[in-house]
């Protein structure tokens, strides 16, 4: 887990191995101590610059001495930490991960294409360093497998009512965040966002589903036409029996209505007849 590690402000240390520097050159200089002041007040020297970092906003430094971790900086600025210490650079700004367009096979068995991208930022800089070899990789990968393992859950198109398909965008989105938390926490990485960027049939089987889907909303469409068209023939002879227009027997009646039925459902205008007869000739 992510600790604080000791550290003091930069720039007061450099004062202090400046004052150390002054004192031993002049040591040196009046003969004092001899070359062993030197060499110590050099190595001193040494020592203490070796404590001096700079954090930049959204950054943090893992500070591990002789392999063993003391600590990060997360605080923007110049600092100085345990000497003779190695300072890890850990980005902590908010990146975007877009997964190449993957070949899954749906709930159905249908190949399709999808793609995926993922907003997500550091938030344990000790388990992003020591847990996972990669960080970045390890949140790539796992990205894919989880894209992957969502599309594989669900179909492409629902086929009953209240199913869930890749298709529903929001619900989707979230199943694929929650899924990708759990992966990557490991890491000590928090994912903010997902969101699927491309969805589609394979292309060997592109046009057969998009045959289906045309089939599909054709038959929505006449059934609607149908029903519209069934509502408006039971208007029209409740009027002409309410407004005494004209008396019909079942014939005329079920006559009218196969040809009012014709006319709203046919694809194409209808061809008039007039009769200049009587209604049964």
């Amino acid at each position: 887990m992510e600790t604080p590690a000791f550290r003091l402000s930069g720039f007061l240390m450099f004062f202090v191995a400046l004052l150390e520097a002054v004192i031993v050159g002049t040591l040196g200089k009046n003969g004092i101590g001899g070359s062993w002041t030197i060499l110590l007040g050099t190595l001193l020297f040494v020592i203490i610059a070796s404590g001096f970092t700079v954090v930049a906003p959204n950054e943090a430094r893992v500070v591990l001495f002789f392999g063993r971790y003391v600590g990060t900086l997360r605080t923007a600025g110049f600092h100085w930490t345990v000497p003779l210490t190695l300072k890890r650079r850990i980005s902590l700004r908010v990146r975007n991960f877009e997964s190449s367009r993957l070949k899954v096979s749906d709930a159905d068995g249908n190949p399709v294409e999808i793609a995926a991208v993922v907003v997500w930022r550091v938030v344990d800089s000790a388990k992003a360093a020591f847990a996972v070899d990669d960080h970045i990789t390890y949140v790539a990968v796992q990205s894919e497998a989880a894209v992957r393992h969502m599309a594989s859950s669900h179909p492409y198109d629902a086929h009953e009512q209240g199913q869930t398909s890749l298709r529903d965008a929001t619900v989707v989105s979230d199943e694929l965040t929650a899924e990708l938390r759990e992966r990557v926490a490991l890491a000590g990485v928090e994912v903010l966002e997902s969101r699927i960027t491309h969805l589609a049939y394979a292309p060997e089987i592109a046009q057969a589903m998009l045959a289906r889907q045309q089939a599909s909303a054709i038959v929505a469409a006449r059934f609607k036409i149908v029903e519209g068209a069934v509502g408006m023939v039971q208007n029209a002879l409740q009027r002409l029996r309410e407004e005494d227009v004209v008396d019909l027997d079942e014939e005329r009646k079920a006559q009218m209505v196969s040809n009012l039925l014709v006319v709203l459902c046919g694809d194409r205008a209808a061809q008039p007849v007039v009769n200049t007869g009587t209604l049964y000739s």
